[in-house]
């Protein structure tokens, strides 16, 4: 009798609980949508978004057509992006943005997309199509709303965005420098500033532009030798042009004064030869 007494409260605990969920289970379940419609919201300000997701979710098909429609749809989304699931955020907003261009929540849901996509984006290493696409949304999002309270936000996921993008053709061009094949090293490092010349590696990526022609330079055959490290004088020139104080100032400055006397070297090799 004293055990049955000490479990009563656990036990009228666990009907409680299972009481609330059954009330909830029948409301998604039933044909209410007035009262659907009441639950979802109080859900939402109470900050269970799992369950105003569902919710909305439901009644979406009913109020297809009516008035609620924008509302019902872009709260669907906004429970589901405060929840976190912003795969369905994503495609909520989509949706509500294609049917609903000119809604009171429209600029809110453009922004609350785009904020997906961003958030659906890869690290550098991996695949960067989600980049582009989001960059592009995002581009055309402060195009249309230039004085949108989201524009900060705006700037500051295209610069993490774009960040990546850079680090990503900097590393891919470097890969052949790491491999020791600087002449693909050196054609794809300039390939890099040719397509983007505001790379936010540009001091480092000139700089290996210079290594991998110094290095082409020596492992090549005396016939070439000259040609190749006039290429890298040019390519030295061009990078303290712009970078006079930078770290690797002084080891490209060594590489410059052995440049120079092998270019001494031959040239008067070929005087020699001339005469």
């Amino acid at each position: 009798m004293r055990y049955f007494r000490a479990i009563l409260p656990l036990l009228a605990g666990v009907l409680a609980l299972a009481s609330c969920k059954s009330e909830y289970d029948l409301l998604l379940e039933g044909n209410d949508i007035d009262a659907k419609f009441e639950a979802a919201f109080d859900y939402f300000n109470q900050g269970k978004y799992a369950k105003s997701a569902q919710l909305f979710e439901s009644i979406s098909p009913a109020t297809s057509g009516t008035a609620r429609e924008d509302t019902v749809l872009y709260y669907w989304g906004l429970s589901n992006y405060r929840y976190r699931d912003y795969y369905t955020a994503e495609t909520n907003f989509t949706s509500f943005v294609m049917n609903f261009p000119r809604s009171p929540f429209a600029e809110d849901a453009r922004f609350f997309r785009i904020d997906c996509l961003y958030r659906s984006t890869l690290r550098w290493e991996l695949d960067q199509k989600p980049t582009q696409n989001a960059i592009s949304a995002i581009t055309e999002y402060m195009s249309e709303y230039p004085s949108s309270p989201y524009i900060v936000a705006c700037d500051r996921m295209l610069v993490d965005l774009n960040e990546r993008l850079d680090k990503k053709a900097f590393e891919n061009a470097r890969l052949y420098y790491k491999m020791e094949d600087y002449r693909a090293a050196g054609v794809a490092l300039r390939n890099v500033l040719k397509d983007d010349s505001e790379n936010i590696y540009r001091e480092d990526i000139l700089y290996y532009i210079a290594m991998s022609s110094y290095k082409y330079s020596n492992m090549s055959v005396d016939s070439k030798k000259k040609e190749r490290y006039l290429t890298f004088v040019d390519d030295y020139l061009n990078f303290i042009g712009e970078y006079p104080d930078s770290s690797h100032r002084s080891e490209l400055d060594a590489l410059y004064r052995k440049a120079q006397n092998i270019l001494g070297r031959n040239a008067a090799i070929i005087v020699g030869e001339e005469s």
